[in-house]
């Protein structure tokens, strides 16, 4: 598959504080697909968060899910770093950060079928009606997000913004040959970013949708 949009940045340099080696990953390729086996010491299930913010949900979800790998991909290198220090205070060995722009990665350079679930909580909402083409959920998303599923496995979609839900819901609604809603479980709806807690400690309510692959 040919590269259109190259993310913007690759490279990451260590971060030395927060004990241990780093789980930033570094990029060798932009174009060949990951080989996922180099990225966890113990070969287990995986779930991907695309545009994971400062991490503060997957940092408490991986705890939480020892018998899983996470995956916490993240364009902007400070919250990255955050993420890497709160992963490796927690001893985190089920956790591992990438460097790039959430779009391309999923599209480029996941391989297929190989996540079990896709996270993507509060995506930029990208206001004007001329950008929202533009916006990570947008009608290619389902069939991007059916190339790197495994069988059942299912999207977790949150957002604050009453415009892109309903944008998020129509364009899964297009693709019910696909995918079907199900409801969030109730343990993962509990664990919260920090823009969620901000956003509900101001009367701001966090709209879920979750949808499973046939």
């Amino acid at each position: 598959m040919g590269v259109k949009h190259p993310p913007s940045s690759p490279g990451t340099p260590p971060d030395a504080a927060g004990g241990g080696p780093t789980l930033i990953v570094p990029l060798t390729s932009i174009t060949e697909r990951l080989a996922l086996e180099n990225f966890f010491a113990t070969p287990q299930p995986m779930e991907v968060e695309l545009g994971a913010g400062d991490g503060s949900f997957l940092a408490r979800y991986a705890q939480l899910h020892p018998e899983r790998n996470f995956l916490a991909v993240e364009r902007l290198l400070g919250r990255l770093r955050k993420l890497d220090r709160k992963g490796r205070r927690a001893k985190l060995a089920n956790l591992a950060l990438l460097r790039i722009e959430a779009a391309y990665f999923a599209e480029y350079l996941l391989p297929a079928h190989c996540a079990q679930a896709l996270h993507i909580y509060f995506p930029d909402p990208l206001p004007k009606k001329k950008h929202r083409k533009h916006r990570l959920i947008n009608m290619r998303f389902p069939q991007i997000a059916r190339q790197v599923l495994v069988p059942g496995g299912t999207v977790y979609l949150r957002t604050d913004d009453a415009d892109y839900f309903a944008q998020m819901q129509e364009v899964f609604g297009a693709a019910s040959d696909w995918f079907t809603p199900v409801e969030t479980p109730a343990e993962l709806a509990a664990v919260v970013t920090d823009f969620e807690r901000e956003f509900n400690a101001q009367g701001i309510p966090t709209r879920r949708a979750a949808y499973r692959l046939k």
